[in-house]
């Protein structure tokens, strides 16, 4: 029998799964994980080196490595400066990608719902590179979507929301049946027009919690962001 479920590991086609430290991307994550169609290498993580963070979603780089620790996966972390011009993200992409293949990967999979733009961009990006990008929650009803990932035991926190789309006041809620409730019509369920950014602590895709608190909540350039920070640290230094 194991020898059976090695050769059948070995034949599955190896990915990096494009890690944001949201709700999408971890159920990507468990998504993928029980079809069973690919072997999961790595996450991949663009991070923000002038702040430790991660890019967008402001999540602190220790928080980061304890998901990636909780998923049972090696990270694959990508520096880009801030602000970061396009070639250069598209560089640091590059040398990424040329690893990926050094290492037997040829796909890389993402948490993208149904933003076509975002989707082109990635295929032609990856097409260039001698990759293939994987979408396995595609055009899912994002309702239907957000209501799946919370019964299916998602627990997560609002890191950063754009306050042009939705009030400030959402900032380090969780995302949760409330929090759908309460969002206005117009408002994605999965802020998939980037009305909000989220960090995933709990669920079937970690074999542990990531316990965490919400810390300071501040505004720049018309975002607002929510500190989280490791639970057990916070206490320490209250």
């Amino acid at each position: 029998m194991a020898n059976e479920s090695e050769a059948r590991d070995a034949a599955r086609p190896k990915a990096w799964l494009a890690w944001s430290s949201g709700k999408d991307s971890a159920w990507a994550l468990h998504t993928v994980r029980l079809a069973g169609e690919f072997e999961v290498a790595a996450l991949l993580t663009t991070v923000n080196r002038t702040h430790g963070r991660v890019a967008m979603h402001a999540v602190r780089e220790s928080l980061l490595e304890m998901q990636a620790a909780a998923a049972g996966l090696p990270l694959v972390k990508v520096d880009i400066p801030s602000p970061c011009p396009n070639e250069i993200y598209e560089s640091a992409m590059s040398e990424a990608m040329a690893r990926a293949r050094d290492e037997g990967v040829r796909h890389v999979i993402f948490g993208d719902l149904f933003l076509e733009d975002i989707r082109a961009y990635r295929e032609k990006q990856l097409a260039s590179r001698g990759m293939t990008p994987v979408f396995p929650l595609w055009r899912i009803d994002t309702r239907r979507l957000a209501e799946e990932m919370i019964a299916g035991g998602l627990r997560a926190h609002l890191t950063c929301v754009d306050s042009r789309q939705l009030e400030r006041g959402f900032a380090g809620r969780r995302f949760d049946g409330e929090l759908l409730a309460d969002l206005p019509a117009g408002v994605d369920p999965c802020g998939e027009n980037g009305e909000f950014h989220t960090f995933a602590c709990v669920g079937p895709m970690f074999s542990a919690e990531v316990p965490v608190t919400v810390g300071e909540i501040v505004e720049r350039d018309g975002f607002v962001f929510a500190d989280l920070l490791e639970r057990g640290a916070a206490a320490q230094t209250a």
